[in-house]
C-alpha cells in the first residue's frame, strides 16, 4: 500500500516541496507524526496556530457550532459573524469589517476598497497603489502584482496594471513614488516572506504623515504580525500610527480559514451592496472559532505575555550569534522573530526536525521563528538547545 506522501505526489498539483512527515494530530506546542514522532512546533501553521493545538476553548466553540450551522451564505445574518467583528472593531479603533477567507483575499479587497473609495471621493484619476520592494502579499495576481519580489511574480507576465513599488523604510523613495495619481500605499509593518524584516517605528509614522498630507490612504498588511504576534493586539498599535484599511488573515482564526479587512467608517463607504462578495467569507463556524481567538489573544495579560517571552527569545537567539559566526543578525518584534545566515539555512530546519523541532525559512538564508502565542519560556529553552546542537555538528 501506498504512503500518504507517495499517494499525495499522486493526485497534488507540484505546487509544495513538503517535507517527508505526515502530521497527525497536534496539542499545546507540540504536533505528533503518524509514527508517534513529537515535535516541538516553531512553526504554528507560518503564524497561524496562535492559541497552539486542541486548545480546549478553541474545539469546544467549533465542535458546538457544527451541531448547529456552519454556512449560511450573506444573504442572511449570523450571530458568531456579528460576534467577531464587534470584537474586531473594539480591539482595532477601526469601524467596519469584511470577512474572507485568507491573506490574499483580504489584500485583493483591501485594494479593491481604496480604489472604489479613491473613485467616489477622491477622484477618478488616484488609481495607482504603491507597494514595497522586498514584499509579500498572496498569491492571486492582484497579491502578486503587490508583491515586491521578482520570484513571486515568474512566467505570470503581464501583471496588473496601476501598482508599483519603491523601498521600504526609505520615506524619500516613496515620497519621489507618490504623485496625483496614487490613491494608497501598501505596506507591511514587519515583512514577513520578505525576511522579517520590521519597519522602523519613524519611518512608518512618516509614511502615516505623508499619506494624511496627500490625501493618500494607508493600507496595512497584517495578515502575519496581525492578532498579537508582536505583543501587541495589532501590528501598528506598536507604531502609534491609524491605518485606513487593514488586511488580516493567518492568526485570526487560530487554525480555521478566515481572513478579514478593517476600515475605518468613512473609508468603508467606499463599498456598496454588489462591491464585494465572499460567498464563505464570514460563515458561522470560522466566525465562532475567531471569536474564541479574539477574546483570548485580545487580554493584554495574554499580550504582555508575547512581549516578554518575544524578548526572551531574541536574548537567546543573540547569545546564538555570539557562539556562531555564521549568523548576521537577529530582527522582528514579539514572537515573530527572524535570524539571518551568510549560507543556506535549509540544512539546518532539516537537522532540527531529525530532533523533533519544526522551523520553517523566510527566504534562502533566514529561520523564522513564529511559535503558538502560548509558548514558554522552557520550550524557547529546547529549542534553542537542539538548534544550537545542530549548528554545531553542521558547522
Amino acid at each position: 500500500m501506498l504512503s500518504v506522501m507517495d499517494r499525495g505526489k499522486e493526485v497534488f498539483m507540484n505546487t509544495y516541496a513538503q517535507f517527508p512527515i505526515v502530521l497527525e494530530k497536534g496539542d499545546g506546542v507540540y504536533v505528533y507524526d503518524q509514527e508517534g514522532n513529537k515535535y516541538l512546533d516553531f512553526v504554528a501553521g507560518i503564524a497561524v496556530n496562535g492559541l497552539g493545538y486542541n486548545h480546549a476553548g478553541l474545539q469546544k466553540a467549533l465542535k458546538d457550532q457544527v451541531d448547529k450551522l456552519t454556512h449560511c451564505s450573506n444573504l442572511y445574518w449570523n450571530e458568531p459573524a456579528v460576534e467577531a467583528a464587534e470584537l474586531l472593531v473594539k480591539l482595532s479603533g477601526l469601524d467596519k469589517i469584511f470577512f474572507c477567507n485568507s491573506g490574499a483575499e483580504a489584500v485583493e479587497g483591501a485594494m479593491k476598497l481604496a480604489r472604489k473609495y479613491a473613485g467616489k471621493y477622491l477622484g477618478p484619476d488616484k488609481v495607482e497603489i504603491i507597494a514595497m520592494n522586498n514584499s509579500f502579499h498572496g498569491r492571486t495576481y492582484g497579491a502578486v502584482t503587490a508583491t515586491g519580489q521578482l520570484k513571486y511574480q515568474k512566467g505570470l507576465s503581464p501583471l496588473l496594471p496601476g501598482i508599483k513599488h519603491c523601498e521600504y523604510n526609505d520615506i524619500e523613495s516613496l515620497q519621489e513614488a507618490m504623485n496625483d495619481k496614487t490613491c494608497a500605499v501598501l505596506i507591511e509593518p514587519i515583512q514577513g516572506e520578505g525576511g522579517i524584516r520590521p519597519a522602523e517605528k519613524d519611518y512608518l509614522q512618516e509614511v502615516s504623515k505623508l499619506c494624511k498630507k496627500n490625501n493618500v490612504l494607508l493600507m496595512l498588511d497584517e495578515v502575519q504580525c496581525g492578532v498579537g504576534r508582536t505583543g501587541y493586539m495589532f501590528a501598528y498599535q506598536r507604531y502609534g500610527i491609524e491605518p485606513d484599511i487593514v488586511a488580516l488573515a493567518k492568526g485570526l482564526g487560530g487554525g480555521v480559514p478566515i481572513g478579514a479587512i478593517m476600515a475605518s467608517k468613512k473609508v468603508a463607504e467606499g463599498f456598496s451592496p454588489g462591491d464585494h462578495a465572499s460567498t464563505y467569507g464570514g460563515n458561522a463556524l470560522v466566525c465562532a472559532g475567531a471569536k474564541v481567538v479574539l477574546e483570548v489573544v485580545g487580554q493584554e495579560t495574554l499580550l504582555e505575555q508575547v512581549r516578554k517571552k518575544g524578548t526572551y527569545l531574541k536574548a537567546q537567539l543573540t547569545n546564538l550569534q555570539e557562539k556562531f559566526n555564521d549568523i548576521i543578525e537577529v530582527r522582528g518584534h514579539g514572537l515573530m522573530l527572524g535570524m539571518e545566515m551568510n549560507k543556506p539555512v535549509k540544512e539546518i530546519i532539516l537537522g532540527c526536525m531529525a530532533k523533533g523541532l519544526l522551523l520553517v525559512g523566510s527566504g534562502e538564508k533566514i529561520i523564522r521563528f513564529v511559535p503558538p502565542l502560548i509558548v514558554e519560556e522552557k520550550e524557547i529553552d529546547f529549542m534553542v538547545t537542539i538548534l544550537e546542537e545542530v549548528m554545531s555538528e553542521i558547522g
